[in-house]
């Protein structure tokens, strides 16, 4: 296990370069940078483009930056400073340390993305389960219903719905001031807790479509039949000896989504003006920072891949079958 372990944690290296020459490239695909961004700002003011362009090295050539950025080639100023080194460069818009504005930000993607996973689970678990156990019944009726229409609502709309109808019908508005949990933790999670469950919900229907499928082929084993026969509670039955192997594949899914749920919260953050990773890098897009934009994405794509080995880990955990050499 351990030297699996280290195995995958090598191989992370030359993959992150890879993911690294990718999202550089497809920044500069973005068209315009940030000096047009900045033009746009003031549009009656008219800005040095030669200046500007190399002192933000844009007049290099795109392989030079690259790997400036990346810490392999020397700076303007001669220092050799990049991913490698663990410095993430400078936002051009903010000018700040594109690691702390992450500092900043991330907590709070954190907290909606964790409480959105955990009502994720709360909703589709029991569900799930509940459907397997009353198959075709209208308890199963309901429940499938449920997960479809989960599945179908986008949620910005939601979001949207849940800002709009209330202020209009009652005059009540979520608060959008963040407040820090070390502050104020109940109005902390009243803040949270809306987003939360639309972050949550979309994630929820297919938990709960494939909890329910898992769960009825797992009933349909032979040592289900035995338990059943030696006179087992339908509760043992359950959570004892069906549960456990039928969340073997919904874990794996579980860490699948986790690209799925960072996306989600980029829409919902600008609906409630949560200050999260999703809001910071929507700034940093219209704006044409590309440091920032790198950073984050390449900090995205890092955590990803770290989810997958705790999800690969887990799914070992669980299912005693698999072994890792």
């Amino acid at each position: 296990m351990h030297a699996y372990i280290i195995r995958r944690l090598l191989t992370l290296i030359p993959t992150l370069l890879l993911v690294s020459l990718l999202i550089f490239f497809l920044i500069n695909l973005i068209p315009g940078d940030i000096i047009d961004a900045m033009q746009a700002e003031t549009p009656d003011v008219a800005l040095d483009r030669a200046r500007l362009e190399r002192k933000l090295g844009l007049d290099k050539p795109l392989i030079v930056q690259y790997a400036r950025w990346v810490g392999i080639a020397r700076q303007a100023d001669g220092s050799l400073s990049g991913l490698l080194q663990g410095d993430f460069g400078i936002s051009w818009w903010r000018k700040m340390p594109v690691l702390k504005l992450v500092a900043l930000s991330w907590p709070v993607t954190l907290q909606l993305g964790l409480m959105g996973l955990i009502i994720s689970q709360l909703i589709a678990f029991p569900v799930g389960i509940y459907s397997a156990l009353r198959q075709d019944k209208w308890g199963d009726y309901i429940g499938r219903s449920f997960a479809i229409l989960c599945i179908s609502i986008p949620g910005f709309w939601l979001g949207t719905i849940v800002i709009v109808l209330p202020s209009i019908w009652w005059g009540y508005m979520p608060p959008i001031m963040l407040i820090r949990f070390t502050e104020d933790p109940i109005g902390n999670l009243k803040m949270f807790i809306i987003p939360a469950i639309i972050v949550g919900m979309a994630m929820a229907g297919m938990l709960m479509r494939l909890t329910r499928t898992m769960m009825l082929e797992v009933l349909r084993q032979d040592y289900i039949r035995t338990a059943w026969a030696k006179g087992l509670s339908e509760r043992v039955v359950t959570l004892r000896h069906a549960l456990k192997n039928a969340l073997i594949p919904v874990i794996t899914i579980i860490g699948l989504q986790a690209p799925i749920l960072m996306g989600g919260t980029v829409i919902i953050e600008q609906i409630f003006s949560l200050p999260g990773m999703g809001r910071l890098i929507l700034s940093a897009t219209l704006h044409r920072d590309e440091t920032l934009i790198g950073g984050i994405m390449f900090i995205f794509a890092a955590v990803l891949m770290l989810i997958n080995l705790v999800v690969d880990l887990t799914y070992a955990y669980l299912d005693p079958r698999v072994h890792f050499k």
